[in-house]
């Protein structure tokens, strides 16, 4: 029952940690974009992640946990990736290409954690699974923009 917990936590921290570094990266690139629909569907994903990422917290909370900010080598590598291809390429093509890279790592990484840990309550699953459909519905969305 200890490894099903643990599981659980460890599943909520990385959705909790994909969550934060979606908003992060929503929120740099808008800066850039010009075009009133793209900043629009940013802002309302940018609203998706932070209402999932409540739930994470609260989800963590009743397991007597906190949520935890993403490694700061993830966070750095991020913003450096959307800084420079911003700064070089200060477009809605490219702020919407950004978003879709960060989609497919969010869905990779979240998948990732799903498969290693099959134990974890149901309940993990199904709100991790909730921000891997976010994540490909963002990226389906960002299609028309590159």
């Amino acid at each position: 029952m200890e490894q099903v917990r643990e599981h659980t936590v460890e599943l909520l921290k990385e959705c909790s940690a994909g969550c934060q570094m979606a908003q992060k990266s929503v929120k740099q690139v808008r800066e850039f974009v010009t075009d009133e629909k793209l900043s629009d569907l940013l802002e309302s994903y940018g609203e998706k992640h932070s209402s999932l990422e409540r739930e994470v917290a609260s989800m963590l909370g009743s397991y007597g946990m906190s949520e935890e900010k993403p490694p700061v080598m993830a966070e750095v590598g991020a913003w450096m990736n959307v800084e420079m291809g911003m700064l070089l390429h200060p477009n809605n093509r490219e702020a919407a290409k950004k978003m879709m890279d960060g989609c497919n790592m969010g869905i990779q990484s979240v998948s990732e954690y799903v498969n290693r840990y099959p134990d974890a309550e149901e309940k993990a699953h199904d709100l991790a699974k909730r921000l891997i459909k976010v994540e490909e519905d963002f990226m389906e969305e960002m299609k028309a923009f590159v």
